[in-house]
C-alpha cells in the first residue's frame, strides 16, 4: 500500500541558525589564548620545572638501550610503519572502488525504476520498488511539487516493502533532479540518493542504495588488515630478535673478552693479557670480525709493551741488587777505617767533626744500600720463610723499646692477653712495626701519643695491627704518595729527622709478601696506619679411630 500524499509543511524545513552560531565566540578564543599563556608562565618559586626538550629526553631514554634492542625496535617500527601505510592505501583504494561500484549500481537501479514506472504509470500497488532486479535495501520514492506520493524500501532481511517515515520526507525532497548522487542521513541509515523525472507520474522519482554494506565491508577489511599486521609484526619481532641475537653473538663474545681484560689486574704483568678473541670471531670482512681482530692486535701490542716493561724493570732490579751488593763491601771498609782512624789518631776539633761526619754519612749510605737490596729482593718475589709469630707480643716488645729510646713521646701498647699468631718472618715483621713506629716518632712533635694496637678481625679472619698517633697529620695531597719510594713527608708533617723515603715502601713490600695489606688514614690529631695479615687456617684434628678388636 502506498503512503497517502501529504504536503510539505513549513515546520519540516530546518530552522535557520544565526550567523554567530556558525563560528566560535570571540570570548572563547580569548579564553583559550589566556589559558595557553598562563600554562606557559613559570610557577611559584620552588615549583619551577626545567623544561627538557623532547629530542634530549628521547636521546637520554633511548641512548641507554643496547644495540640489539635498538635494531629490534628499528625493525619492528619500520614494519609497523609499512603495514600502516599499506593499510591506509588499501582502505582508501577499496573505499574508492566500492564508491564507484555503488554509483554504478545506483545508476542501474535508477534506470530500472524509471523503466518500470513508465510501464505502470501511477499504479501504487506496482511501484518502482518492485521493478525486476532491485536489490534488498533499495529505496524508491515518488514526489510531486510539495507532496510525497509514495516511498518505501526493501527490507534487507525479509525483502518486504517497508514504508519510510515522516522524518525522511525533508531529506528526500532536498535531492536535486538530474544532479550527481548525494549522501543523505535517513532514519533507516545513510543512503546514496539520486533524483530524476518520473515518467509515470510526471513528478520526481528518487532512488537510493544504502551505504551500510560498504561500511561493514571496509570495517571488516580494516580489522583483517590490523590483525594480519599485528601478527606479522609479532612474528617478525620474534624471528628478527632471534636473528639479531645470533648475529650479535660474536660481538658479545668480543665484549666479554674486552671486559675480562678490563677487569684483570694488569699489575701482575702479561699473564693478565692472555685472553684473546677466538678465531671464529676475528675473521676479517665482518663488523664483529674486524672488531675482534683489532682487539687481538691491541692486546698483542699491549702484551709486547708489558713484556718490554717487565724486562726493563727486571734489568733495573738486577742492577740495583748488584750495585747494592757491590757497594756493601767498600762502604763497610770506609766505615771501618773511619772508626779505626778516629780511635787511633788525634785530630783537632774541626778534623774530628769532619771525621765524625764521614762516619755518619757512610753509616747512612750503608743503611740506604741495605734498604735498596732488601727492596730488590722483595720485588723479585723471594720466598719468605714463614713460621708462627705472636704478633701481639712482637708489637708490645717493640713499643717498649721505643718507650725507652724515645721518651719524648707517649707510647701505649694495646695487645690481647692471648697470643695472636700469624704465619710469617719474625725479623721482617719486626722491621715493619719498627718502621711504622719510627715514622710516627720522626714526623710528630714531642709530647704526642702513639698507640699500637693488635686485634683480631673475625669477619675477614685477619690480624689487624694499628699504629695511631696524635700528630699534625698528613697533607691530603701527599697522602696517596706515602708508600712511594724516595718520597719524604718532611714538607707534610712536622719533624726534624731526615729520612730516605724507603721506610714505608719497605713496610708495604714486606706486608704484601706476607699476603697482607697496609693502608693509612690521616686527619689532624689522628693518623692511623693499619696492617692486615691473614691468620693461619686451623684444621680440626681427625678423630682417632679405636683399634679393632682382635
Amino acid at each position: 500500500m502506498s503512503q497517502p500524499a501529504r504536503p510539505l509543511l513549513p515546520h519540516d524545513a530546518p530552522e535557520p541558525q544565526p550567523a554567530e552560531a556558525a563560528r566560535p565566540d570571540a570570548g572563547d578564543a580569548e579564553a583559550a589564548s589566556a589559558l595557553e599563556a598562563a600554562s606557559s608562565e613559570p610557577g611559584e618559586p620552588g615549583q619551577e620545572a626545567v623544561q627538557v626538550p623532547l629530542s634530549a629526553r628521547l636521546r637520554q631514554r633511548f641512548g641507554r638501550l643496547t644495540l640489539q634492542r635498538k635494531l629490534l625496535l628499528a625493525l619492528i617500527g619500520s614494519l609497523a610503519l609499512i603495514c600502516a601505510v599499506i593499510g591506509l592505501l588499501l582502505n582508501a583504494g577499496m573505499r574508492q572502488a566500492m564508491a564507484s561500484q555503488l554509483h554504478e549500481q545506483l545508476d542501474f537501479a535508477s534506470e530500472r525504476a524509471a523503466t518500470y514506472s513508465a510501464q505502470n504509470g501511477r499504479d501504487a500497488s506496482s511501484g518502482p520498488l518492485f521493478a525486476p532486479g532491485q536489490a534488498s535495501g533499495t529505496l524508491n520514492a515518488r514526489l510531486v511539487p510539495g507532496y510525497l506520493i509514495s516511498g518505501a524500501v526493501l527490507d534487507s532481511k525479509t525483502g518486504d516493502r517497508k514504508d519510510i517515515t515522516d522524518a525522511d520526507v525533508l531529506p528526500l525532497s532536498s535531492v536535486k533532479v538530474d544532479a550527481p548522487p548525494v549522501v543523505k542521513h535517513l532514519s533507516i541509515g545513510d543512503y546514496l540518493l539520486s533524483a530524476q523525472k518520473d515518467p509515470g507520474s510526471g513528478g520526481v522519482l528518487i532512488t537510493g542504495l544504502p551505504l551500510a554494506p560498504n561500511e561493514r565491508t571496509l570495517a571488516a577489511l580494516g580489522i583483517l588488515t590490523l590483525t594480519i599486521s599485528l601478527a606479522g609484526v609479532i612474528a617478525i619481532g620474534l624471528v628478527g630478535s632471534m636473528i639479531i641475537r645470533r648475529s650479535l653473538a660474536p660481538l658479545q663474545r668480543v665484549s666479554a673478552v674486552a671486559s675480562s681484560v678490563a677487569n684483570a689486574e694488569l699489575e701482575s704483568g702479561t699473564a693478565a693479557l692472555e685472553a684473546r678473541v677466538a678465531p671464529r670471531d676475528s675473521i676479517p670482512g665482518t663488523e664483529s670480525g674486524e672488531v675482534g681482530r683489532a682487539l687481538n692486535a691491541l692486546l698483542d701490542n699491549v702484551g709486547s709493551a708489558f713484556a718490554v716493561r717487565e724486562a726493563s724493570e727486571a734489568q733495573m732490579r738486577q742492577f740495583v741488587a748488584d750495585a747494592s751488593h757491590e757497594l756493601r763491601t767498600p762502604l763497610s771498609a770506609i766505615r771501618g777505617y773511619t772508626e779505626l782512624i778516629s780511635a787511633t789518631e788525634h785530630f783537632s776539633d774541626d778534623g774530628q767533626r769532619s771525621l765524625n761526619r764521614v762516619l755518619e754519612q757512610s753509616t747512612r749510605m750503608s743503611s740506604l744500600v741495605e734498604n735498596l737490596l732488601l727492596l730488590a729482593r722483595l720485588d723479585e718475589k723471594h720466598h719468605v720463610k714463614k713460621a708462627p709469630v705472636d704478633l701481639g707480643k712482637l708489637a708490645a716488645e717493640i713499643t717498649e723499646d721505643f718507650a725507652i729510646t724515645a721518651p719524648t713521646h707517649h707510647w701505649i701498647p694495646k695487645v690481647p692477653d692471648t697470643p695472636l699468631t700469624v704465619s710469617g718472618d719474625a725479623s721482617a715483621l719486626r722491621r715493619v712495626i719498627t718502621n711504622l713506629l719510627a715514622n710516627a716518632r720522626k714526623h710528630t712533635s714531642e709530647g704526642n701519643t702513639v698507640t699500637v694496637s693488635v686485634t683480631r678481625d673475625a669477619a675477614t679472619h685477619q690480624a689487624v695491627l694499628r699504629v695511631a698517633d696524635t700528630g699534625e697529620g698528613i697533607a691530603p695531597d701527599f697522602l696517596p704518595l706515602v708508600f712511594k719510594r724516595f718520597t719524604r713527608a718532611d714538607a707534610a708533617r712536622s719533624g726534624a729527622d731526615g729520612t730516605t723515603g724507603l721506610g714505608l715502601p719497605i713496610a708495604k713490600a714486606i706486608v704484601e709478601s706476607h699476603d697482607g695489606s697496609i693502608d693509612v688514614t690521616s686527619a689532624p690529631g689522628n693518623t692511623v696506619f693499619e696492617v692486615r695479615l691473614p691468620l693461619p687456617l686451623v684444621v680440626p684434628p681427625k678423630p682417632s679411630t679405636p683399634p679393632k678388636p682382635a
